[in-house]
C-alpha cells in the first residue's frame, strides 16, 4: 500500500497534560510521513488539557492531510479505556489504516512514532512496539527500582510467555486496523499492554519490536507509580496477566 494512501492515527489518553500535549500534538504532525490524524481522548481534564488541544485543531486543521480531533469523555475515565475508544473512533469513524498510541508526557519522543509505522509499512509487521530493551532502546526517565521492577516484569512475561517480544510493557505501539478489529484490550492500565502483545502472538501476527529511549517527562506529574506501594499494586496485576496468558498456551 503507497504511504500517500495510507491513514495513521495516533490515540493519546490524556489526564492533566495541559504543558505537554501541545508540544506533544506537534512533534507527531511535524514529522508524520502519510496522512495523520492526532486523536486526542481527554478525560475531562481539571487543568483544561482539552482547552489546548482545541488551540492545536484550530492550527492544524487547514486542509492539509494532518488534522487534530478531539474527544473529551465526561462520564468515563481510565487509561485503557480511553485507548480502546481512541481505537474504535480512529478505525470506525476515522477510516485509519494504522493506529499508533504513546504516553503523553513527551517521555515517548513524537520522532520515533515513522519508526513504528515503518516497521508496518515496510517490514511487513501487524503490530509495532516501541522497545525500551532491545539494543539501541534505554531508560533513562525512571529511577533504578522502577527499571528494575520492568526489567523483572519482562523477564518473566518472556519466560512465561514467549521472547518473541522483549518489552511487554511498553505501551508505545503502532498497529494494522484489521488486527485492532479483532483483539480489544482488557485491563485497568499498563496489563492491558501485556495482553495485547501475547494475544496478538498467539494469534499469528507477525509482533517487532523498534528500540526508543524513553526519556524524563518534561512537565506535570507522573502516573506510572508515586512510590514503591503503587508499583507494588500495579505489578501485582501485571504478573495476573502475565500467569492467565501462560495458561492460554
Amino acid at each position: 500500500m503507497p504511504e500517500q494512501s495510507v491513514l495513521v492515527c495516533t490515540v493519546l489518553p490524556t489526564y492533566n497534560e495541559r504543558d505537554n500535549i501541545g508540544p506533544l500534538i506537534d512533534g507527531i504532525l511535524a514529522c508524520a510521513r502519510t496522512p495523520h490524524v492526532v486523536l486526542v481522548v481527554d478525560d475531562d481534564s481539571p487543568d483544561g488539557t482539552w482547552q489546548v488541544v482545541e488551540e492545536r485543531m484550530a492550527a492544524h486543521n487547514n486542509g492539509a492531510s494532518v488534522k487534530v480531533v478531539l474527544a473529551r469523555r465526561m462520564e468515563e475515565s481510565g487509561l485503557t479505556s480511553a485507548i480502546q475508544h481512541g481505537i474504535d473512533m480512529a478505525i470506525q469513524t476515522l477510516g485509519a489504516d494504522i493506529v499508533t498510541w504513546m504516553d503523553c508526557d513527551l517521555s515517548m519522543p513524537p520522532a520515533d512514532v515513522p519508526q513504528l509505522i515503518d516497521a508496518i509499512l515496510d517490514r511487513g509487521a501487524d503490530v509495532a512496539v516501541g522497545s525500551r530493551w532491545i539494543p539501541g532502546g534505554a531508560d533513562v526517565a525512571h529511577g533504578r527500582m522502577a527499571r528494575l521492577l520492568s526489567l523483572l516484569i519482562n523477564r518473566l512475561a518472556i519466560v512465561m510467555i514467549g521472547n518473541q517480544v522483549h518489552d511487554y510493557t511498553s505501551g508505545f505501539i503502532a498497529g494494522r486496523a484489521a488486527v485492532f478489529e479483532q483483539i480489544r484490550l482488557a485491563g485497568d492500565y499498563g496489563e492491558y499492554c501485556i495482553d495485547l502483545l501475547a494475544r496478538a502472538v498467539q494469534s499469528g501476527y507477525s509482533v517487532q519490536e523498534v528500540p526508543y529511549v524513553c526519556v524524563p517527562r518534561t512537565a506535570g506529574e507522573s502516573k506510572t507509580g508515586a512510590n514503591l506501594w503503587d508499583y507494588l499494586v500495579k505489578g501485582r496485576k501485571y504478573v495476573a496477566t502475565i500467569l492467565r496468558q501462560r495458561n492460554r498456551f
